[in-house]
Order: C-alpha cells, then sequence, then structure tokens
C-alpha cells in the first residue's frame, strides 16, 4: 500500500522539491505552510510520517512535535537549519524519531523516512497479538492450542506441553532457565530435585518428533537449560 507523508515547511520551494523527488519514488505527499496548513491535511488525510520544519511562521516546529506526540504515535522527521546538538536532543526529547539538519542529500531523507517507516511497521506487527507462531514446519495456534505439522495434522498437546511449547517460542533462539520453565509451568522456581521440566521437555521433544539424543529443535544447554533452536515467524 502507498504511504502517505505530510511534508510541513513554510519554504515553498523545498515542499515543492520533495514532492516531486518522494512522489518519483512511490510516496503520496501532501503539503503545509504552517501549524494550522498541517492540521487541516491530517484532519483530511492522515499519513504515515510527518516531516516537520523546526523553524515555522507561529507555532513553532518543538510545539508542534509536542502536540501530535501527545495525540499519537505518528511518525515524525524533524528538518531544521540549525544543526547543534542542543536542538537535536531537544527534538528528540519531544518525540521526533529522527532529524535532519538542512542543508541534507534527497537521497539522505529517503534512506531516514524508509528507516522510519521499517520501524514503524515492524513496531505496528508486534503490538498485534499473535494468532499462531510458526517455526520449522510446525504451526503452534494460540487460540486453539493446537500444534499443527507440515501436513496439517493436529498432534494432541497436554497443558503443560502447551505452555512449555508457547513459552520456547516466544523466546526463540534464548535460553530458558529450568526456573523460568518452572515458572510457567507451575508458577513457582524448580527445586534441587524436581524434574518436572526435564520430563515436560522429552515429552514435548518426542511431539516434535526431535530425536531426544541428538536433538535439534529443543536443545539443552548444559548448566544453563534449554531453547528453541529455530526462527519463529508471529502470525496475526
Amino acid at each position: 500500500m502507498e504511504k502517505r507523508i505530510l511534508v510541513v515547511d513554510d519554504d515553498p520551494g523545498l515542499r515543492e522539491l520533495l514532492r516531486g523527488y518522494l512522489g518519483e519514488h512511490g510516496y503520496a505527499v501532501d503539503v503545509a505552510e504552517d501549524g494550522a496548513a498541517m492540521r487541516r491535511r491530517l484532519a483530511a488525510a492522515p499519513p504515515d510520517l510527518v516531516i516537520l520544519d523546526l523553524m515555522l511562521p507561529g507555532e513553532d516546529g518543538l510545539a508542534l512535535c509536542r502536540a501530535l506526540r501527545a495525540e499519537s504515535s505518528l511518525p515524525i522527521l524533524m528538518l531544521t537549519a540549525r544543526g547543534e546538538e542542543t536542538d537535536r536532543i531537544v527534538g528528540l526529547e519531544m518525540g521526533a524519531d529522527d532529524y535532519l539538519p538542512k542543508p541534507f542529500s534527497p537521497r539522505e531523507l529517503l534512506a531516514r523516512i524508509r528507516s522510519i517507516l521499517r520501524r514503524a511497521d515492524d513496531s505496528a506487527a508486534r503490538a498485534q497479538p499473535a494468532r499462531a507462531l510458526a517455526f520449522a514446519g510446525w504451526t503452534l495456534e494460540l487460540g486453539t492450542r493446537h500444534l499443527v505439522d507440515a501436513a496439517g495434522v493436529v498432534v494432541p498437546l497436554s497443558n503443560g506441553e502447551f505452555k512449555l511449547l508457547r513459552a520456547f517460542a516466544e523466546n526463540p533462539l534464548r535460553v530458558l532457565s529450568r526456573d523460568q520453565l518452572m515458572d510457567v509451568l507451575a508458577g513457582r522456581e524448580a527445586g534441587p530435585f524436581d524434574r518436572s521440566v526435564d520430563v515436560m521437555v522429552h515429552r514435548l521433544r518426542r511431539r516434535l518428533g526431535d530425536d531426544a539424543r541428538e536433538p535439534q529443535l529443543i536443545k539443552t544447554v548444559r548448566s544453563e537449560g534449554y531453547l528453541l533452536a529455530a526462527d519463529v515467524e508471529r502470525r496475526s
């Protein structure tokens, strides 16, 4: 989907330059010369990112940035002819996502825009509650608590097996200690002679067809715990 960018700057030449350049790179661009015009554009067509000049007539960019951030998490890239470190720090503290001093290269601006939008998309994806966690040909459906193999066959899980596999899948490639896993299972730490976690991991490996002698999915990290050795895709 085409991303929409709002350029707020009192320099008409720069507004039109950015409208043309960013338009050539696949963005829909609206422009505004001050805070009042910015608010009208925001109400008419909410953008995916605002490029906001610091030095504006009337309300300056910092005040507008503060107001925008109080109302939403809309990404903001600040522009200014003043490149002093204090200006950059104040802009970022007001909630700007990035800061680019004038004069700047349009190519650098484009790179900054792409980076900010990519981070915003990643954050939005993480904020969506996952419906399923997919890894190594398996899918763990969180609503139904089903484990489904690559052929679509449902593999039954006990309540404890589901809890344990979900903990692994939500923390892929990360070692989880026996205490952490016992807390997942029973809400407490593992005692020195409690082998519940080890027994449950053994069962889970069997469900996944993971060789207990040389496991490839749920690996043992000696003296530390266990980890899921697979990348996990969150599906919303």
